[in-house]
């Protein structure tokens, strides 16, 4: 679970960027209530944290537009663009006797680079700054909720249906500058019935059937999260909040326009939610494995390519 966790961490705080086309993006998300529970290190039994319980409400949204877009004879890009994405979270927590975040913000700006390297090989960079808060109150806003970060990955294109990548991420998000490990995996299989996994900017794995030309219907497992960055009890850390769910994903293309509405209704599997001190020690501390248990999960979302 501490990988897990250090793994969503170097995620988010990646500016999220679409290079395929200009697009805009909004999803809510409701995270059932449920309690709080504590795992110990070893091979102990969690340990439920009195009456603890909480439930979240997201708000997300994203834009990305390409500056410059064009193909070549195998049909990859050469691209150049930028991307602003932004979420706001409601803690709704319940019964907790030790102060508790109760909301998040994440604002996030980049630019991002894509191009072939030959008729095997691509490139892709990207560099963005965000803000990672507690609050939405801006004046409160200062220097140390601020990273800066950036990444490039090559890609190696396998088969019409099969990239995978690797390279280096890097962010200040444990206090100091530190290189993270980048995977990229994108495999789709074609057809009515088609099996997508992608690790691109947080993971996503689904099954799904398109109906017709408008209806599809998916079964997906997609993971996400968000973090602040805070001073507490005079020490910098990270207040993360993170969540893997599953379940069924129907998408509905509205008109002509490229408007998609995707839902999502299922379950959450795991909810890790707790400070750490911002150092690479601290991420691995036996003492911050806290996490709220399965709950019902819902989404709706709305996305239009231009």
């Amino acid at each position: 679970m501490k990988l897990i966790s250090l793994f969503l961490t170097a995620l988010v705080t990646l500016p999220c960027l679409e290079v395929e086309a200009q697009q805009v993006s909004f999803k809510t998300e409701y995270i059932g209530n449920s309690g709080y529970y504590y795992l110990p290190p070893g091979e102990k039994p969690r340990e439920k944290i009195g009456d603890d319980r909480g439930s979240a409400m997201v708000y997300q949204g994203a834009v990305s537009i390409p500056l410059f877009l064009k193909t070549n004879e195998n049909n990859r890009p050469t691209a150049w663009g930028v991307g602003f994405g932004g979420s706001y979270v409601s803690l709704k927590n319940q019964n907790f006797s030790e102060h508790m975040v109760s909301e998040i913000m994440n604002l996030q700006l980049g630019v991002y680079h894509l191009r072939p390297l030959n008729d095997k090989w691509s490139m892709r960079a990207s560099v963005g700054i965000g803000v990672f808060t507690p609050s939405v109150d801006f004046s409160k806003i200062g220097f140390k909720n601020v990273l800066a970060s950036g990444g490039a990955v090559f890609i190696r294109h396998l088969n019409p249906n099969l990239d995978i990548g690797g390279g280096v991420a890097i962010n200040s998000s444990l206090g100091y500058p530190m290189l993270f490990p980048a995977v990229y995996v994108k495999w789709k299989t074609q057809g009515k019935f088609d099996v997508n996994i992608e690790l691109v900017e947080g993971l996503e794995v689904s099954a799904g059937y398109d109906f017709n030309d408008k209806f599809k219907l998916s079964y997906a497992l997609e993971m996400n999260g968000q973090v602040a960055l805070l001073e507490k009890d005079g020490k910098d850390v990270i207040f993360s909040h993170q969540y893997i769910v599953t379940g069924f994903r129907p998408e509905i293309k509205l008109g002509e326009k490229g408007l998609l509405m995707t839902a999502m209704a299922g379950l959450n599997l795991y909810r890790p939610a707790s400070y750490s001190d911002r150092t690479l020690k601290g991420v691995f501390a036996g003492d911050n494995d806290y996490y709220f248990s399965i709950s019902p999960y819902a989404s709706v979302g709305l996305k239009m390519k231009f």
